[in-house]
């Protein structure tokens, strides 16, 4: 098959990238119960080194943060050096690592992180959340102070340290799918009335808060951030999407950012133009294939040249790595994929439906 822009290098930040195809950031729940990542984690991710870039799944920066039972965390030593095992086997096996940072917001659970979940207003999520005993009803969030908000933001460029120090290239500042920076920007979870709600300039104000500190952190070039551009998952509603969008991308331009991650970016949409538009450096473009249907015959190939003719730089792809630990090569060369086994197999630990799926014989 004729290689096509996905297989060409590219430069992101201070990365010299072998090709375009970056592995999307998805939740695994195989750390230690304390979240520590452990070998298991290692040998996943080096498995899928041949990826132009790893995002590695949502990691929580503090405790009040965290999200599930038995998702990774990067703000002990021990996390720190669990993280250390894993980048370097990416490393070894010749790949290249960022680590997404998610602070969960109300997408948390005293049964899971001891702490009651803290997020801009008191609204709950309108679902379950997935606890070590099974789905238990949501709990009404406690409203987060000025002073959360600052611990909040410092807890996160902690993290970014933390994670350079264990050997990542750089960090992804999670700003979608529901959990707290996003939570931030929409309508019907930002009901402040201080300077982090109300108008829309006030509501993006945390998440270019978090970024700034980041970026001075560990270098604006190795900070990503993504977003989720009228996503409604986790019961979330934004109400006025491309406005949101366009205020945030004005604030984080002209930064020097490595990238801004868009997820299900469709390139005929009026918001994907208007971000490409707006941003002056990389954008990954993450095409929506169409959750727990089958995969496309191609892997997303095709979405993703698409995404790259209309000004992505690089493209995300999720499920097509999850079970194709060697997607790069069999998309270059048009063979056959292994479809995902069982959505319950994304969740459950141990190395089925993790690290068992088969590689082309002879790659």
């Amino acid at each position: 098959m004729t290689n096509g822009a996905l297989f060409t290098p590219a430069r992101l930040g201070r990365l010299d990238l072998p090709n375009r195809l970056v592995m999307a950031p998805m939740t695994r729940t195989r750390a230690g119960e304390d979240g520590v990542p452990t070998e298991l984690m290692a040998a996943y991710y080096a498995q899928r080194a041949s990826a132009g870039l790893i995002i590695a799944e949502a990691t929580t920066p503090s405790a009040v943060g965290r999200t599930y039972p038995n998702i990774p965390a990067i703000y002990a030593p021990e996390h720190v050096e669990g993280w250390r095992a894993v980048t370097s086997a990416v490393a070894d096996a010749g790949g290249r690592m960022f680590l997404q940072l998610q602070h969960g917001g109300r997408i948390g659970h005293p049964d899971n992180s001891g702490h009651h979940p803290v997020a801009p207003s008191p609204v709950a999520i309108g679902e379950t959340i997935h606890t070590a005993s099974g789905h238990s009803p949501s709990v009404v969030p406690r409203e987060m102070t000025l002073d959360d908000i600052r611990s909040t933001v410092a807890d996160l460029a902690a993290a970014a340290r933390n994670a350079v120090d264990a050997g990542c290239a750089g960090v992804e500042v999670h700003a979608g799918n529901g959990y707290l920076l996003h939570q931030f920007l929409a309508a019907n979870t930002n009901h402040r009335t201080d300077a982090y709600g109300g108008t829309v300039a006030k509501r993006v104000r945390f998440v270019v808060e978090v970024v700034t500190a980041v970026a001075e952190a560990i270098g604006a070039d190795r900070v990503g951030v993504r977003v989720a551009p009228g996503v409604t998952a986790q019961d979330m509603r934004e109400g006025d999407t491309g406005e949101i969008y366009r205020v945030l991308v004005g604030e984080l331009a002209g930064r020097g950012l490595a990238y801004l991650h868009v997820v299900f970016a469709d390139p005929d949409s009026a918001v994907f133009r208007a971000i490409r538009a707006g941003w002056d450096g990389a954008i990954i473009a993450n095409p929506d294939l169409g959750w727990g249907g089958p995969l496309p015959e191609d892997g997303g190939r095709d979405a993703g040249e698409r995404l790259l003719a209309a000004g992505a730089d690089l493209v995300s792809l999720g499920r097509a790595f999850l079970a194709n630990p060697d997607l790069v090569e069999r998309m270059r060369v048009g063979a056959g994929l292994n479809e995902v086994r069982g959505a319950h197999l994304m969740y459950t630990g141990g190395a089925e439906g993790y690290t068992d799926y088969p590689g082309l014989v002879g790659v």
